[in-house]
């Protein structure tokens, strides 16, 4: 009789002990995304992350009203670090391969610009909380024109910038708060 009472107290109280990602985000006040520190995508300028994800990730987390760290791992262990819960996405061009879909959740599909190409993002599998809240906040940045511009921003050849002469350098150097 005890085991059987135990039994059904541990059934019950199971689903309680499973906390939401979605939670687990808002309490932290934070999305961790996991970005492929080796892919062309991802561009290191002067100490920040650039690229098209980058602004994907930065769009979500206003989206879901927290802030945002970006986490430049292996490619190699993108999927592994989501699935074990170190970050709760990953950005990187990555498709819905049956495979992926049986081993964690996936996102609706986006578009980086090529309509050809059809990406997910992978988080811990069995959060349907999350999973709603983050496809909300990918249609919403798809629906307000945010998505065609962060493709349009990363299709973009970066700009150099231009030398200066001896003189702007100088005026550039000018302390103004002299008197």
């Amino acid at each position: 009789m005890r085991l059987t009472i135990g039994v059904l107290l541990t059934a019950l109280l199971t689903p309680l002990a499973h906390a939401e990602l979605i939670d687990e985000v808002n309490d932290r006040n934070e999305l961790r995304i996991a970005i492929s520190a080796d892919s062309s995508t991802n561009i290191r300028k002067q100490g920040q992350w650039t690229g098209f994800e980058i602004g994907l990730g930065q769009a979500l987390a206003k989206e879901l009203d927290v802030g945002v760290e970006f986490v430049p791992v292996d490619h190699d262990e993108l999927l592994d670090g989501v699935e074990s819960g170190r970050y709760d996405i990953a950005l990187d061009q990555i498709t819905a391969s049956p495979e992926l879909k049986q081993r964690l959740g996936v996102s609706e599909p986006y578009t980086d610009g090529d309509d050809d190409k059809r990406y997910v993002m992978p988080f811990q599998k069995d959060n349907p909380a999350f999973e709603k809240a983050l496809n909300a906040a990918l249609q919403r940045i798809k629906d307000n024109g945010r998505m065609t511009e962060l493709a349009q921003q990363a299709a973009r050849p970066a700009v150099e910038p231009q030398a200066q002469t001896h003189t702007e350098a100088a005026d550039a150097a000018v302390d103004t708060d002299a008197p």
